[in-house]
């Protein structure tokens, strides 16, 4: 061993999850008491893969049960013999690769961007986690994050720092959370001192997040650390039909052999109170029992249940493991758990990757604490007469789809002369015009999975469908009869239709309605006009042109 590792020391700052306030990974930082080991390491892939293998090993003295977050270079996962020494420390060690993340740092400017692509695939293949580090100060391109499609973004410090009064800095991370949400990973965030970044970072929907105010570097890894009395973190925007994604539920799983015996499993949960349950895996990480706590330790306080089980395998007093996606949302956590034996509803769901192997376990009150939570701040954005979503949740969708390179098709919907329904009829029956309209929108959506509606206010609607999923919303809304106070009343639909790269967000696809709606209204009866953002040309499907003086 070189001497310079004699000079070698790890700390271990811990990564808290902000949606259950609980410690889930520990990143390991080297600190060497001399010497510039650090800057030949970025130098040198040979070392920075040493430096890695050794933070392993170091954590393996430590007894360290948490997963690890280790620093990489991106020029060392580019290189050919990549992180080797790393991958033989992990097994050295009985650790997993998939209990390890990777927070890959730059430099990224000049490093052939296939080759770094190339050692994530190897990676990745391995079952390693990978975070790209330092975004924001950094140089990871916005091209290359898309690319490498990483399971966590890391925020640098002085992106924190700037969070509690820079507009620009809170647009920048509400950016990343939506580009995060797109490639199926989590937002992380460092550098959280004060209380009011922390309750800035929360705000803004980060995930994960590191700091002194959590806790400082230690050479001793700590697994408590100090969180501000404040009220739960906000959800991030989600479909209300499927609930927030549980990725931001993950809680570190207690994993043992499959071939643990009772008493191996007895002992790890004398020695972590904490944890409610373990995992029996096999020799490639996939969950093929699951241990609960309560009833695997009532078993052995039984008469002569030490006796009959400490020597035998803890396979007797297991049950089927429950399991569910890493791109899993929360209900279908909860109908995993509702399907299941009600005997088991509290137990701890597995969480897997691709390969079957466990990232992770997540807790029902979690679970239910955020579908609580969301149900809680979806209505309070609900318009009070319809009890549709405002503009805001089918915005955010119409950015989604955007991003995601989807042709969509928004409408604009109003009542015709709504003034004099009101004038004419009177308030009361312009209200319960409204609810009905509301309700025929809401109808149809529910039999259109891709379809949102919205209630902007007063008598104006929005419609959100694929291309050619608008034909039933027509039929429901256009070819009835209306009418307020026994007055027949008419509807008019505006409808832009948006193919991939046509708008950019959805204030341009807004503003590409605002001619379509003039030109609905322009024409007698109930009125339909379809257009595209990229041309003039309307297309009239309901409606005539109005009878000019003198015709």
């Amino acid at each position: 061993m070189p001497a310079w590792t004699d000079q070698l020391r790890f700390a271990y700052q811990p990564v808290v999850n902000l949606a259950t306030g609980t410690v889930v990974a520990l990143e390991i930082l080297a600190r060497p008491e001399s010497g510039d080991v650090l800057a030949a390491a970025r130098r040198s892939p040979e070392l920075d893969a040493e430096l890695a293998a050794l933070a392993v090993r170091a954590a393996a003295r430590q007894e360290v049960p948490l997963p690890l977050h280790l620093n990489v270079y991106a020029t060392t996962v580019a290189a050919a013999a990549g992180l080797t020494p790393l991958s033989k420390a992990v097994h050295d060690t009985g650790r997993r690769p998939w209990e390890i993340t990777l927070d890959i740092g730059g430099p990224f400017s000049g490093l052939p961007h296939p080759a770094l692509g190339d050692g994530v695939a190897r990676l990745r293949e391995e079952g390693y986690r990978i975070c790209v580090d330092g975004v924001g100060d950094g140089d990871p391109p916005l091209r290359l994050l898309g690319a490498l499609a990483p399971d966590l973004v890391k925020l640098d410090v002085p992106l924190c720092a700037e969070l509690v009064s820079a507009p620009g800095a809170r647009a920048a991370v509400a950016a990343m959370r939506q580009l995060c949400a797109q490639l199926g990973g989590l937002l992380a965030i460092e550098g959280v001192e004060t209380e009011r970044q922390y309750a800035a970072v929360r705000e803004a929907g980060v995930q994960l997040a590191q700091g002194h105010l959590f806790a400082p570097p230690a050479r001793r890894p700590a697994a408590e650390v100090y969180l501000p009395p404040s009220a739960p973190a906000p959800v991030p925007p989600h479909d209300a039909r499927t609930g927030p994604p549980i990725a931001q539920f993950l809680q570190p799983a207690a994993l043992l052999p499959v071939s643990a015996s009772a008493g191996a499993v007895r002992d790890h949960l004398t020695a972590f109170p904490d944890v409610s349950g373990i995992l029996l895996v096999d020799a490639g990480g996939v969950p093929v029992r699951a241990v609960d706590r309560d009833r695997f330790l009532l078993s052995l306080s039984g008469r002569y249940g030490h006796a009959l089980y400490a020597d035998r395998p803890a396979l007797r007093l297991a049950d089927r493991p429950r399991t569910v996606r890493a791109d899993a949302t929360a209900w279908e956590v909860l109908n995993v758990i509702t399907d299941g034996d009600r005997s088991r509803t509290g137990d701890d769901v597995a969480v897997v990757d691709g390969h079957g192997r466990c990232v992770g376990v997540v807790h029902l009150a979690d679970i239910l604490r955020a579908l609580a939570e969301s149900r809680v701040e979806e209505a309070a954005r609900l318009n009070p007469l319809t009890r549709l979503p405002g503009s805001d949740a089918v915005n955010c969708e119409v950015d989604r789809r955007i991003a995601e390179g989807r042709p969509f098709a928004l409408s604009w919907l109003d009542v015709d002369g709504f003034k004099q329904v009101n004038d004419g009829a009177g308030f009361a029956a312009g209200d319960e015009l409204i609810r009905s309209v509301g309700r025929a929108l809401a109808e149809v959506a529910g039999r259109e999975p891709d379809a949102r509606v919205g209630h902007i206010g007063g008598d104006d609607f929005l419609v959100l469908a694929e291309p050619g999923g608008l034909e039933p919303f027509a039929a429901a809304l256009l070819d009835v009869g209306w009418s307020a106070g026994g007055a027949p009343v008419t509807l008019s639909l505006a409808t832009v239709v948006c193919p991939p790269g046509s708008v950019t967000g959805h204030g341009q696809a807004a503003a590409a309605l605002a001619p379509l709606k003039k030109a609905a209204k322009a024409l007698t009866g109930a009125s339909w006009v379809v257009g595209r953002p990229d041309t003039e040309h309307t297309e009239t499907r309901r409606g005539v042109p109005a009878a000019r003086p003198g015709d």
